[in-house]
């Protein structure tokens, strides 16, 4: 007997278990096993969004950000989803994101957020800070960029002068 051929409730019955079995690992710490079983949830459109949302924080806990952010990425695309599912989701792809050391998109994930909860979890204050500091961020490479250029001019005249005498 095929999937295509099991009754959809059954269907639903066992991706629900896999979700509920997937739970139960991650809460045990069994990351790589909990994955297995929220993979299989996701084949539920009513489950989906939860599924891929729990393989995201189960990569994010193995520190396998890059599969967390498509994780969360994929949850969003889920049918279904309540503007809190998406808010809740919005902020932990943003922190992964940061993570990552991916600014202009935890910014992109944060705004997103912003329209949908400007309160939720200070996220004002957090596109505020990130703005500011890849500002400062960019000054400061800036400003290296020119001590590294005048250094390397000094260098250069030096070399000039010790080859002139």
């Amino acid at each position: 007997m095929s999937e295509s051929d099991v009754p959809e409730s059954s269907l639903n019955d066992h991706t629900a278990e896999s979700y509920e079995r997937g739970l139960a690992l991650r809460k045990a710490g069994l990351f790589k096993q909990a994955i297995e079983q929220f993979e299989k949830a996701t084949s539920d459109p009513a489950l989906a969004l939860k599924a891929y949302a729990q393989i995201g924080l189960s990569q994010k806990s193995c520190d396998r950000y890059e599969e967390a952010v498509t994780a969360f990425r994929n949850a969003l695309k889920s049918p279904g989803a309540s503007t809190k599912d998406i808010v809740q989701i919005l902020y932990v792809l943003g922190r992964t994101l940061e993570s990552l050391g991916r600014i202009a998109e935890a910014l992109e994930a944060y705004r997103w957020l912003r329209r949908e909860d400007s309160l939720y979890r200070g996220v004002g204050e957090r596109i505020d800070a990130l703005s500011t500091g890849r500002s400062q961020a960019e000054q400061r490479s800036a400003q290296n960029n020119t001590k590294a250029g005048a250094s390397q001019q000094l260098h250069a005249w030096q070399n000039l002068l010790r080859n002139t005498k």
